[in-house]
This record gives C-alpha cells, sequence and structure tokens, in this order.
C-alpha cells in the first residue's frame, strides 16, 4: 500500500509541475528568439530525462545491475516514441503529425543515428576493443550529441530569419517576464527532476515481485516509471498549442538517454557497458529505430486527415511497441 502511496504521491507532482514547465519552456523559447525546437531538445529533454541519468548511474555503481541501466535508457526511447502516438489520439481533428514543422526531422535523424550504434555495438558484444574501461562508442556519443545541439540551434535560427522576413511574430506572453519566466522554470524544473528521481525504486520495487528478469524490469517498469515526465510535459505542450515543443521533447529526450548511456558507461568501471548486458536489448535499440523512422514518414508526409481514432503513422507506431513487448516478453 505504501509503495502505491508513494507512487500516485509522485506522479501527482511530476502532472502538476511538469504542466507548468511546458507553459515556461514556451515562454523562453519566444523570448529568446531561440525557438521552440531548440528549446525542446535542450531545456525540457534534458529537465524531463534526469530521472533516467539518476537511475543509469545508481544501477552501474551502487547497484551494480548494468541491464536496468541499459533497459531504462532504451525503452525510455521505445517509450517516447509511443507517446507520439497517445498525443495524436488526444489532439483534434488532424494528424499531430501535420501540425509539426519539418524541423523535427532534424533531431530525429540524429536519434536514429545514435540508435543505430547502439545496435551495432550490442551486436558486437565483447568483440568491440574498449579505450581504456570505456567502449568506443562512447566518445561518438557525447561528440554526435553536442553536433546535434549546434545543428539544430543554427537551423532553427535560420528558419526563424526567414520567418522574420516574410510575416511579423505574434508574442503570447508579452504580460511575462524572461526574468519570471526563468524562475518560474527553475521552481518547477526541480520539483519534477526531486518527485521523478523516487519513480525508478518504486517501480522496481513493484517489479521484484513479478519475478522476470532484469531486462524486461529495465525496459519496461523502469522505463515507464522514469519516462512520466515526458509524458506530462509532451501532453500539457499539446493542449497549450505546443506542438513543436510537444514533439521535439520526445525526440530530445531520446538523444539525450543516449548520452546518458554514455554517462552510464565512464562510471562502469569493469568495461564496456555494452559489452557486459543482454544482447536482448537490441530488440529495444531496434524497435526504437523503426518507430523513429515512421515518425518521420508521417512528418514527411503531412496527412490532412485521421482514419480513425490515430492517424496511420500513429498506428504503425503503436503496432512496433506491442511487437516490441511481446518479444521481450518471450526473451525474458
Amino acid at each position: 500500500m505504501l509503495l502505491w502511496i508513494a507512487f500516485i504521491v509522485c506522479t501527482s507532482v511530476i502532472f502538476y509541475s511538469g504542466t507548468r514547465l511546458s507553459k515556461y519552456g514556451d515562454i523562453i523559447a519566444e523570448k529568446t528568439g531561440l525557438g521552440r525546437t531548440w528549446v525542446g531538445v535542450v531545456l525540457m529533454a534534458s529537465v524531463t530525462s534526469l530521472p533516467e541519468l539518476v537511475t543509469g548511474i545508481s544501477s552501474v555503481t551502487y547497484a551494480n545491475v548494468p541491464d536496468i541501466a541499459v533497459g531504462d535508457v532504451l525503452g525510455s526511447c521505445v517509450f517516447n516514441m509511443f507517446i507520439i502516438s497517445f498525443l495524436d489520439a488526444i489532439h483534434r481533428p488532424a494528424p499531430i503529425s501535420a501540425r509539426a514543422h519539418h524541423g523535427q526531422v532534424l533531431s530525429a535523424g540524429f536519434g536514429i543515428l545514435l540508435l543505430s550504434i547502439v545496435a551495432v555495438s550490442l551486436f558486437s558484444g565483447r568483440r568491440i576493443l574498449p579505450l581504456g574501461w570505456i567502449g568506443p562508442y562512447t566518445l561518438l556519443f557525447v561528440v554526435i550529441y553536442f553536433i546535434a545541439m549546434r545543428l539544430v540551434y543554427f537551423y532553427e535560427k535560420r528558419q526563424i530569419s526567414v520567418f522574420m522576413k516574410e510575416v511579423a511574430v505574434e508574442l503570447k506572453y508579452e504580460g511575462i517576464s524572461m526574468k519570471t519566466a526563468i524562475f518560474n522554470y527553475t521552481i518547477n524544473a526541480v520539483f519534477v527532476v526531486v518527485a521523478a528521481v523516487f519513480l525508478p525504486k518504486i517501480g522496481k520495487g513493484i517489479a521484484e515481485v513479478t519475478g522476470l528478469g532484469q531486462t524486461f524490469v529495465g525496459n519496461i517498469f523502469i522505463a515507464v516509471s522514469t519516462s512520466i515526465p515526458e509524458v506530462v510535459v509532451s501532453m500539457a505542450a499539446v493542449k497549450m498549442g505546443a506542438i513543436d515543443l510537444a514533439i521535439e521533447n520526445l525526440f530530445g529526450s531520446n538523444i539525450f538517454n543516449i548520452f546518458i548511456l554514455a554517462l552510464d558507461d565512464i562510471f562502469f568501471i569493469k568495461g564496456p557497458l555494452l559489452s557486459f548486458v543482454n544482447p536482448n536489448h537490441i530488440i529495444s535499440a531496434l524497435s526504437a529505430i523503426t518507430m523513429t523512422t515512421i515518425a518521420i514518414i508521417g512528418l514527411t508526409y503531412r496527412a490532412e486527415k485521421k482514419p480513425l481514432l490515430l492517424a496511420w503513422d500513429s498506428m504503425g507506431i503503436s503496432l512496433v511497441y506491442v511487437i516490441n513487448l511481446m518479444l521481450l516478453y518471450t526473451l525474458r
């Protein structure tokens, strides 16, 4: 009973603060001129992914359960893409992919690149030659992460420059100062992080009674627990009309998640992290790649109508998520 009460309390705090976090992130995007894509990648994605960071480092240091660390990161990537389908279901009347601008494809592409390196590294296993105690892929993750941040930033600034020449930008938050926006953003970010860091232990405690393996628990229970901030922030952003902020938060979180995997590898001193985990994690890596690819197709095609509750691309994403669950459960 205490376990479920703690879960409800943490979720409630994250739901309230996450809603306000998306609002003030949108205000900062407007007032700084950085653009909603870059703010989604850096500010929103990094804050909502901090639970994965805390879980990963504690898993490879104190708890010594590397499968939980890797499963949490890759499972979160899969779940983040599944959130797009959920957002599409609550967004009316057109598909949500038709309301997001094409700049989202840039960060989605970087996500696929990073996840592909993870998949190849998992397949190679112990055949990878380490650099000290870390895998060579860790250096790639760090370099690609910062390249992604730089390219997305300059792309967004270029788009804003072109747009400003065509039409005056409508300001929605003239009555709120930058100082107020940053202060409120920081306070709510702290609440989200503090509440969310308790969720992995709560989820792990609930999952232990099921008797499932670490790979399945990490990819499903822990990943869903640490992804609650992404759900809340993205859902709140959609409700307030900040579609780009919502979608980019998810793509950006996947990029940041792989950066977290690099940090986990650095803290895991036994050797290259991906050489010490169950190769079945490749299922989640490939599923995340497939789901991101489907999302890119949806963003590019930009369907005008939904055949049912979900658009075709969201249906495809949901189907891959279900297949991922079935495969992980079968191979647990």
